[in-house]
């Protein structure tokens, strides 16, 4: 994972000499001031074992083997609580961050394409006492409007403070909140609606507009729709018999004194049912209880050391997301400070930031961060494409800083010098105070974790849970700097491994054991909302009364008790000659190519090789054609076959250093002139690949590429 050094060999002698000297002057008190070899003697250790000896477990982290541990605080058991405790123990804190937009204009690229431009001001913070108060008048208004406890209530509404407020109103007031992710499609956001006899929404004015407008005539029990936004509304169009209000005027509605007392939730009530936009089929709506996320977020705040009121957390993935609405409790739990952002302005250089202007890592100086996989691997080809625009002295200062920052880590050693004159701008990315960086949502590559640790000069604990187990399963530790695992069980979980024979893995295996990983604890969900069969399929309880989740995921424990994931059941094809190809692994060893963007590799059991769909880099794409001498527009190269075979020859070279086997090696591909994103149906809104709609929509490629046109 090092990078190349284009460098003279009497060059590179001198540099590690003064490497060397520097190291012997400065290490031992570095060495005794830093705390370093207690830090590595935490990493080294045995982190989870087997409860019971045997192989398949269940492994249990080290702190939690006797008993998993079910609540944050004591007798903080339902999500009500977890705002009581956040007042009680932080009420003059700054809790909830908003900027407000004060202008917008159009921005013509040198492509002719438009973009909106934004100036933002700095950012306006609730304090948690306001926040408690805003919760507990909404929630009175929204029982004044009809809404019934244990009756669902729907939230379709961007990442933002309102969506937080509205939430926590509703685990107030015993509503169940239905979640739903805002790049659904039309018929997948009536199915979720319809499915959950939903007659309240939550919602803002773009999404109304813009989503459910269309759809509200096949929602027959649609009576209720407030809008989050401030400003006055009205809404012509929509059918008789559906009300719109403002967040504010049912907040007024709730503060008049004859306001409805609350009924108080139960642990065992649901909080969310949480629509997955899964890979295959329709949305599946998980149902989670107050106990089970209380559990997830338990297990997750134990995995980020001295976490407290002087932490701040960038909020900018989509809170229908259990990944990002977990995150965000467990900051309320902790009295952390919550700012608000989206992708498109979350750096300076995002896409709705006005040139001149500071987006919003820069402005908050976040210290705890969640991303997901692909935000990441955008991150490091974008860090990477700039490295090779630098000058030839600064590009062999970037490299050998660089590897020599590998080797340090490598043995667990930090680097301050070099943190302090080369990484310290790519740092300032992230605002510059960023000390925790999870990921979750998919596999994220060693590359781009090792790449991560590097240049944001921190730890990226990499996580892994679903949506069925409340986003909890494992996180790896504060001080693990290997890449590549998932870390150990939660304290709140446990995990076991089911031999799966067809694929050959087994919890016998030598040197360490494997298999479909079983996660079980107080963190596992009720099941799928109104899908019984669905629920004996993926669900089970054993003799002791433990609730399990069956994952479809393949894992191996290594020696120190933590998990990696190796391979995906469902991703597994056999082709035509009898080699398993698992996909997944496929787009993992390839998605570091810098040429590729993103990609999706397909097989057909009837045939003897793998193809791909790939949607390429357009810089090194037209890079590339400029080299060839082939011209035309960006769609016109996409689709041009000189274009096809040279990437797919920059493919197959990349895959030899990936250790892929031949057979695993797309042997045609199609180039892709858009981007997949949630808006296109071809992704998640965690950006895993929806497969069945990729094979859909390149049905007439897949027939081409199989010989059949």
């Amino acid at each position: 994972m090092k990078l190349k050094e284009d460098v003279p060999p009497i060059l590179l002698q001198v540099f590690r000499s003064v490497v060397w000297v520097y190291s012997v002057i400065t290490f031992i008190p570095w060495y005794l001031l830093s705390g370093t070899g207690a830090k590595q003697a935490h990493a080294k250790c045995i982190k989870a074992r087997s409860v019971t000896g045997d192989p398949a477990g269940p492994y249990r982290a080290v702190n939690s083997q006797k008993k998993l541990v079910p609540q944050i605080h004591e007798g903080v058991d339902t999500l009500d609580k977890v705002l009581e405790y956040a007042v009680t123990h932080f009420p003059r804190r700054d809790c909830l961050g908003t900027r407000e937009l004060l202008s917008e204009e159009d921005e013509v690229q040198p492509n002719g394409k438009v973009f909106k431009k934004c100036c933002i001001n700095v950012y306006c913070i609730l304090k948690t006492v306001i926040l408690f108060e805003l919760a507990q008048r909404f929630g009175s208004g929204l029982a004044a409007l009809g809404q019934k406890p244990l009756c669902n209530i729907a939230i379709f509404c961007e990442t933002r403070a309102e969506w937080l407020i509205a939430a926590q109103a509703c685990f107030r007031y015993n509503f169940p909140v239905v979640t739903l992710y805002s790049t659904l499609g039309g018929p997948a956001i009536a199915h979720g609606l319809n499915e959950t006899e939903v007659t309240h929404i939550i919602t803002s004015k773009d999404l109304l507009q813009s989503r459910l407008k269309e759809i509200v005539l096949d929602v027959p029990r649609l009576q209720h729709i407030i809008i989050v936004d401030n400003k006055p509304t009205s809404w012509p169009g929509l059918p008789r018999g559906i009300m719109v209000h403002s967040m504010a005027s049912v907040q007024e509605l709730g503060a008049k004194p004859e306001n409805m007392p609350r009924r108080h939730p139960l642990p065992s009530d649901i909080a969310v049912i949480m629509y997955t936009s899964g890979s295959t089929g329709i949305p599946k709506g998980v149902m989670i209880s107050h106990r089970n996320i209380i559990a997830g977020v338990t297990g997750m705040a134990e995995r980020i050391p001295d976490l407290s009121e002087r932490d701040t957390y960038i909020g900018y993935l989509p809170l229908a997301h259990v990944l990002e609405l977990s995150a965000e409790l467990v900051c309320v739990s902790h009295g952390c400070r919550i700012g608000y952002s989206s992708p498109q302005t979350l750096a300076d250089q995002s896409t709705k930031i006005k040139k001149g202007s500071k987006g919003d890592t820069s402005v908050l100086k976040p210290t705890v961060m969640a991303a997901v996989p692909e935000i990441m691997d955008r991150i490091y080809k974008n860090v990477m494409t700039k490295v090779d625009e630098m000058s030839r002295v600064q590009r062999t200062l970037f490299v050998l800083a660089y590897n020599y920052k590998i080797e340090q880590i490598s043995r667990g050693y930090g680097t301050p010098l070099c943190d302090k004159l080369v990484f310290r701008r790519l740092r300032m990315l992230l605002g510059g105070n960023t000390r925790v960086l999870l990921s979750g949502g998919a596999p994220l590559s060693a590359a781009t974790q090792r790449f991560m640790n590097i240049c944001f000069c921190c730890p990226v604990g990499q996580g892994y849970g679903l949506t069925e187990t409340c986003g909890a399963g494992t996180i790896s530790d504060y001080y693990d700097y290997s890449t590549g695992r998932v870390g150990a069980p939660l304290i709140c979980s446990e995990i076991m491994l089911k031999d799966w024979e067809e694929g050959g893995y087994y919890s016998t295996d030598k040197p360490n054991p494997r298999g479909e990983i079983l996660i079980g604890g107080p963190n596992v969900t009720m099941g799928y909302y109104k899908n019984e069969a669905k629920n004996r399929e993926d669900f089970f309880v054993d003799k002791n009364g433990q609730r399990w989740f069956c994952t479809g995921d393949i894992g191996e424990f290594q020696r120190d008790g933590c998990l990696k994931i190796i391979d995906r059941k469902k991703d597994l094809v056999k082709l035509q000659a009898g080699e398993y190809v698992s996909l997944g692994k496929v787009e993992s060893a390839l998605k570091n190519c810098p040429l590729i963007d993103n990609i999706c590799a397909y097989a057909n059991s009837d045939e003897s090789y793998v193809i791909g769909f790939v949607v390429p880099n357009q810089k090194q794409l037209l890079a590339l054609a400029k080299q060839k001498e082939v011209r035309g527009s960006w769609e016109e190269l996409c689709n041009h076959p000189d274009m096809e075979k040279e990437v797919l020859r920059i493919i197959t070279e990349a895959a030899i250093p990936a250790k892929l086997e031949r057979f695993e090696i797309p042997k045609k591909i199609r180039l892709s002139a858009e981007p997949w994103t949630p808006e296109t149906g071809l992704v998640t809104d965690a950006f895993k690949l929806k497969r069945k709609e990729l094979k859909t929509h390149y049905q007439e490629d897949i027939e081409r590429m199989y010989g059949g046109k």
